[in-house]
């Protein structure tokens, strides 16, 4: 019979969880999996991160490329000194944060319909999941012409909207239409996660909460959420991250015109259209380190205790 150590140690006068055997042999065999993947994604990853990282201590355009002039943190100073710069990290953040939030409640009741769903459960599955299969750029060109007045049928749909309405002719209505093409892509990958969430929770414990009684709602708010916290927070993070570096709706629908660029699409601008080699790696590595941030502020929203959610603790 394998054995725990007896003698945890204490932090701040509370005894630390022990970890289990098992933990540790999961934490080992995670480790091995992941290792030759890592050992890739370096192989092929470092190069670019340190030559961005290089570049961007450097003034360096493409239409001259023989006056090349190291400037040490210049680009940095600037990116950050500029209200564009802010500009669209603001508009970059309610991108991700609209979206975000509209996915999670969408998604979630997606999953709750393709987990209880008897009938057909195939069919629905699937057909929840296409859009998720279809590609970025395709599906911004479909709504980009959803939304034009000459041709869209959105104006068409809308009762309270004027049929020549110019969705692309203003920053919110342009910001609406870009978010609804993201919604409508990502949702599903959304609800694939929160789906595998709910096959997590366990049939016993909500039983238990109807025979003491607990509505719908409370066995929700109260069983089934608290129980699928780690997948939320996951799901929540994926799509948040990829949220945040959100490119190519916003290149096929408006070319980030009426001030709809985001971040990524301020570094593309700065890199591919006009050759300035040095601040967009600025920009690039600014992009990696908020990216970064972000994803540290969403794990500690949600303090998901991992060994707890899988029965350690």
């Amino acid at each position: 019979m394998t054995s725990t150590v007896a003698t945890p140690a204490t932090k701040g006068g509370r005894q630390a969880p022990e970890t289990s055997d098992r933990a540790k042999a999961e934490s080992r065999l995670a480790a091995k999996l992941v290792a030759p993947a890592l050992v890739v994604m370096l192989v092929v990853t470092a190069f670019p991160i340190l030559r961005a990282l290089w570049l961007s201590f450097y003034n360096y355009s493409l239409t001259a490329p023989e006056d090349k002039e190291f400037v040490g943190l210049s680009n940095y100073l600037t990116a950050l000194t500029d209200g564009l710069f802010w500009r669209d990290i603001g508009m970059t953040v309610i991108y991700m944060v609209v979206t975000v939030g509209v996915e999670l409640v969408i998604g979630f009741i997606f999953a709750m319909v393709m987990h209880r769903v008897i009938f057909a459960r195939g069919v629905i599955r699937t057909s929840i999941l296409i859009p998720y299969g279809i590609i970025t750029v395709v599906s911004g060109f479909a709504w980009q012409f959803a939304f034009t007045y000459q041709n869209g049928f959105v104006n068409g749909w809308l009762p309270f909207i004027d049929d020549q309405f110019n969705w692309f002719g203003d920053t919110v209505p342009a910001v609406i239409a870009i978010m609804v093409s993201e919604i409508w892509k990502t949702t599903p990958f959304m609800s694939l996660l929160l789906l595998a969430g709910l096959a997590q929770v366990s049939d016993d414990m909500i039983e238990a909460a109807k025979v003491d009684g607990a509505t719908w709602w409370q066995r929700l708010w109260k069983v089934i959420i608290p129980n699928m916290r780690a997948a939320i927070m996951v799901a929540v993070l994926f799509r948040a991250l990829d949220a945040y570096r959100i490119f190519d709706n916003i290149f096929v629908m408006t070319n980030g015109a009426v001030n709809t660029e985001s971040i990524s699409f301020l570094t593309y601008r700065q890199t591919i259209e006009q050759f300035q080699l040095g601040m967009g790696s600025a920009l690039a590595v600014l992009l990696f380190l908020s990216v970064l941030l972000v994803a540290f502020i969403i794990v500690k929203l949600f303090r998901v205790d991992l060994a707890q959610a899988r029965g350690e603790g």
